[in-house]
């Protein structure tokens, strides 16, 4: 089968998103090849409006659209994973639902791939919209997460990328819980290609990403990676060790060789107490550790869908987390 005759499955999670469905749909299928396109899969991560109805809507008119239904919130991750399960095409797209990934690079990323490349990823360019504050959280966050877990992440990497069949394919037989597809992606490598864009207002709506969902994903994503975290308390623990061992000598010789009295007890008390800030701080990050471990253990399912259109998904896999 030549990539010209190859298909596409484009994913979309969708949370709240009622005012976008029907404007994505028009705009991807303006922008797509109808013969190659298979499905366009929304994964309704447990809406509270008329998201799934509208998702419904779209199926009724074009049986390509399919959906998939949380029985409630899972998160934006975890609906990436289900759509990706369920996407059947030899190239996935995923992207957003409130229109601030462009539907006009799917032709470029489309394109991309059939030059051989495995994974098309895409980068936001800083512009206006996006705020100080948020623009360089960003970059600290990339930064210190290539640092710390040896994979590379561009600054500003979005959820919009193209994926080829067998980057797909290793992607969902990972069984982890603690979900980080952006670092999970750049860990199974292949060649990839970067398309940069400049992010649109959203359409309709509000972000569903406050500042403390982004602080457990950067958390999340950390975690994941690397155990560096960990290893800090071996630094702090030789450079305690070697301050109290220079305060012992200094008592020492304070004692011996002359006649005032040890001095620093408030400083003494000081650093006590800094340590036992430092080692709560360790016991909370080995506990952090710990819970991850008992929630992967556990084996439950990562999400579970109470509701899909037709065919979204294999008759023999089941509806949940677990296919």
């Amino acid at each position: 089968m030549t990539n010209k005759s190859k298909s596409i499955s484009i994913v979309v999670p969708a949370y709240n998103e009622e005012g976008n469905i029907q404007k994505l749909y028009d705009e991807i299928m303006k922008n797509i090849d109808h013969q190659s396109l298979l499905e366009l899969i929304f994964v309704d991560d447990g809406s509270k409006d008329n998201t799934w109805q509208m998702i419904n809507n779209l199926h009724n008119e074009d049986h390509r659209v399919v959906g998939m239904r949380f029985s409630r919130n899972f998160g934006h991750q975890y609906a990436l994973l289900a759509g990706l399960s369920a996407a059947k095409g030899d190239a996935v797209i995923t992207m957003d639902a409130d229109l601030q990934h462009p539907p006009e690079l799917i032709p470029v990323m489309v394109e991309k791939w059939r030059e051989g490349y495995k994974i098309v990823k895409t980068v936001r360019r800083n512009n206006e919209r996006i705020s100080f504050f948020k623009r360089i959280t960003s970059y600290v966050f990339y930064k210190v997460f290539s640092f710390l877990c040896g994979v590379e992440l561009s600054d500003g990497m979005a959820d919009f990328r193209l994926l080829d069949r067998m980057v797909v394919q290793h992607i969902i037989q990972n069984r982890e819980v603690s979900l980080f597809l952006r670092g999970l992606i750049e860990w199974v490598g292949f060649e990839s290609s970067i398309i940069e864009y400049t992010s649109k207002e959203r359409f309709s709506g509000t972000t569903k990403y406050s500042f403390v969902k982004m602080v457990r994903l950067a958390w999340a994503g950390i975690t994941s990676f690397s155990i560096i975290p960990l290893r800090f308390g071996i630094i702090l623990g030789i450079f305690s060790s070697s301050y109290a061992f220079y305060r012992l000598f200094y008592a020492i010789y304070i004692k011996l060789f002359t006649n005032s009295a040890v001095p620093g007890w408030a400083s003494i008390i000081g650093v006590v107490s800094l340590l036992f800030g430092f080692l709560f701080i360790l016991l909370g990050i080995i506990g952090e550790y710990i819970g991850r471990i008992l929630i992967q253990v556990q084996g439950r399912e990562r999400f579970i869908v109470s509701d899909c259109t037709e065919s979204v998904i294999p008759t023999n896999k089941p509806l949940s987390g677990s296919f």
